[in-house]
This record gives structure tokens, sequence and C-alpha cells, in this order.
């Protein structure tokens, strides 16, 4: 029965159906729920009150679908769901900001405490990742950080992440990590000091 859901929601993204797709939204099941989401995004019919609700389902699989649908609706907080319990939902919502770039720039300190504190390498990475992408001055010292302490993963974002900001500290950054123990992360510096 689940799984016939499942395939009615998938179905209903593809037909165009956005009143069968939206009646799943209530869905006992999560992944019901989560394709549901999926499908109204895929015709273009969700709206920031589905996914508010989504992002603060009790399922992380429809959490994290939110995050991912939400990218662009500036006006759904995503903000939220960098504390969830589950990383991937943190991981996702991270990566929905970066996303949205300069216009979630009111996210940089939750990111940047994220990408400072987080217990979890892919959450401080998609942080990382997503202050780079947002290049707000505010979350530079913490992609400077990261770049210079972090594990090798992490490090190789920051790095990357530098290209978004510039000044004499980034330039440092980038000629230390040319002597970075990763050889990805000499690599990214390399190609960042090269253009």
């Amino acid at each position: 029965m689940e799984s016939d859901h499942r395939r009615r929601a998938a179905i209903a993204g593809h037909e165009g159906d956005e009143s069968g797709a939206r009646a799943l939204l209530a869905d006992a099941d999560p992944g019901v729920r989560a394709a549901a989401l999926g499908a109204l995004g895929r015709m273009g019919a969700l709206v920031p009150a589905d996914l508010e609700r989504a992002v603060r389902d009790g399922d992380a699989r429809v959490r994290r679908r939110a995050c991912e649908e939400a990218i662009a609706f500036a006006e759904v907080d995503l903000t939220v769901a960098l504390g969830d319990g589950d990383v991937s939902v943190v991981e996702a919502a991270a990566w929905a900001l970066g996303e949205r770039g300069a216009d979630a720039a009111d996210a940089v300190g939750l990111l940047a405490a994220l990408a400072r504190d987080h217990n979890d390498p892919l959450c401080r990475e998609a942080a990382v990742a997503a202050l780079g992408a947002i290049g707000d001055a505010r979350g530079l010292a913490t992609v400077l950080a990261a770049a210079a302490n972090d594990r090798p993963a992490v490090r190789r974002r920051a790095v990357v992440a530098l290209a978004a900001f510039d000044g004499p500290e980034v330039e440092e950054a980038l000629r230390r990590a040319l002597q970075d123990r990763d050889w990805q992360v000499r690599q990214a510096a390399e190609d960042l000091l090269s253009d």
C-alpha cells in the first residue's frame, strides 16, 4: 500500500496532478510525503506553507526534501533545520542556503557557528561551502579557520570558498594551502592562485 502511494505521488508529479500530489502530503508514510513534495516541486506547485510545514515534519526524509525544494523560496526559514538532530537535514539546509547565495546573508552567523562547531565533518563542509557561495565578509574568518585547521575535505571546500573573498589574508591562506599535506587542497589553492 505504501509503495502504491509513493508511486502515485511520483506519477502525479509527472502528469501535473497537483490535487493528487497535494493529498499525499498528509500520508502516514514519510517516504510518500517526501515524494509528494518532490512531485509538487517538479510541477512548480509548491507554496511556502507546504515547505514551512515539511521542514518541521517528524521524519528526517521529509525535512531533508523540504530543504532541497526550498531553495527558491527565500521566505521559507531554513535556519531551523541547521539545528536539526539529523545530519543529513543539517547538510541539506546548509546546501540550500548556499544555493540561495546573497539572499541567505541573514544565515551567515548560524552557518559560521555550524562550520566551527558541528561535530560532523560533512555538516561543517556544507556550511563552509555555503559561506563561500553567499560571499558575505562576516563569514571570511570562519572560512579561513577551516582552510587551516579542519579535515582534508573541509579544508578543500574552504579553499574553494575563498574564491568569493578578496584581501591579503585570503592570498596568504591560499599560499599556505599550497603546502597542505592533502594534494587536493594544494591543487585547489594552485588553481585559484593561477587565475
